[in-house]
């Protein structure tokens, strides 16, 4: 679970390794694409986004030392007044051509038009001021995977009333486009999977890529006064959350610990250890110290405080408030938005239980935005609908582990 080697490998396989390239296009629109949709967001806002190039001159790349800077891209999402201009797409069109041919996560190639899957979020829509400063959500993806892997989550979380970032991070996602159309793949990250496997220093290129994804989450951090669109007007830089699945989930607690402006964390279904498979050595520093603020552990069956070695060194050690919750049924891949798409990707049901288990796809989105959008409502913004009190009929799919 999380940020194993073995998952960082299913996630960058050869066919996603591109050179950077120029693309321009629409996309590709695959005949399935129309009958695709995200769940509709719940919470009362309309939602708007914005993307933007973040260049930190402060360091080299770290894949590639020859690039004197660091430049990601990111989105924001935030509610907005109601406007009649174009949704989002779901990734730009080079990178969503990138993600298809890896087939990512058992989707068929072509079955989903990534490229022209619309969001729910209206390109460019003028933000809705009227609440004032808002909390500001830092997203991480899993390793390997592109910053719109949760976009049912985040879209969520916006539509409640936060401002939530999301981050790719450059030469692992699989293809991350700039404006210019540029699109740089993930050679180098690939390259150095295999040199570690080789060599037996996974646990050292796991400590790396962790490495590198708190730096460029402090970055972002650093970059809240000045994003897009205005957009630092509406955020309360004092009030900041951090989640991420898998990998993410791990750089979310990692953050954290490092930076004392995240207020309030949520790892969904990530190990906290640099392990192809959890097994309580290599341990990271926040599993082995813990947390004084607020975390929330979401897990699958057999991956829980006390199961997963890193969890449990993790619980022992922290001394704020934290909760351990389980969705029975589901995988790894549950905690994304596989659970969203792949059961309109016309796969059968033998498919769907492989790579989302056994709880109802539905379901599972479902549980997943009440109890993350409950854990930072108590938490940043200071209201307690007493959902992380105990288990809820609303939600049996939902195990308290802790």
């Amino acid at each position: 679970m999380g940020i194993a080697a073995a998952g960082m490998a299913a996630g960058m396989l050869p066919g996603a390794a591109h050179a950077a390239v120029r693309r321009r296009g629409d996309g590709g629109p695959a005949a399935e694409a129309a009958r695709v949709r995200l769940p509709r967001p719940t919470g009362p806002h309309a939602i708007g986004t914005v993307t933007a190039r973040l260049v930190d001159r402060s360091r080299h790349d770290p894949w590639v030392p020859a690039r004197r800077c660091r430049e990601l891209m990111i989105s924001v999402w935030y509610p907005a007044a109601p406007s009649g201009g174009r949704r989002a797409r779901y990734m730009a069109p080079g990178a969503a051509a990138l993600w298809d041919a890896t087939a990512p996560h058992g989707i068929p190639r072509g079955a989903i038009d990534f490229g022209g899957l619309e969001t729910h979020a209206v390109r460019g829509a003028p933000a809705d001021r009227r609440g004032g400063p808002l909390p500001v959500l830092v997203y991480a993806a899993g390793a390997g995977d592109p910053r719109t892997w949760g976009t049912a989550l985040v879209e969520e979380m916006a539509s409640r009333g936060y401002v939530v970032v999301t981050v790719d991070h450059t030469y692992e996602s699989p293809g991350v486009e700039f404006p210019d159309g540029t699109v740089r793949g993930n050679e180098p990250l690939l390259a150095a999977v295999a040199e570690a496997a080789r060599n037996g220093t996974m646990p050292d290129l796991l400590r790396k890529t962790l490495g590198v994804r708190v730096a460029d989450s402090r970055f972002v951090l650093d970059s809240l006064g000045s994003l897009p669109h205005g957009l630092s007007r509406l955020v309360d830089r004092r009030r900041v959350g951090m989640f991420g699945q898998s990998a993410g989930g791990m750089a979310a607690a990692q953050t954290m610990f490092e930076d004392r402006r995240v207020r309030a964390g949520v790892d969904l279904d990530g190990t906290l250890e640099y392990n192809p498979e959890p097994n309580g050595t290599h341990l990271s520093p926040v599993a082995r110290h813990g947390l004084d603020r607020p975390f929330l552990l979401m897990g699958r069956d057999g991956s829980d405080r006390g199961t997963e070695p890193s969890w449990r060194s993790f619980w022992s050690h922290s001394t704020g408030w934290k909760r351990n919750l389980t969705l029975r049924g589901s995988l790894h891949q549950t905690y994304t938005d596989l659970a969203a798409l792949l059961p309109q990707a016309g796969v059968d049901g033998a498919t769907l239980e492989k790579h989302l288990g056994k709880v109802d796809p539905a379901r599972a989105v479902a549980a997943q935005r009440a109890h993350v959008g409950s854990f930072f409502d108590r938490w940043l913004k200071g209201t307690d609908d007493g959902l992380l009190d105990a288990p809820s009929q609303r939600y049996p799919e939902v195990d308290f582990a802790g």
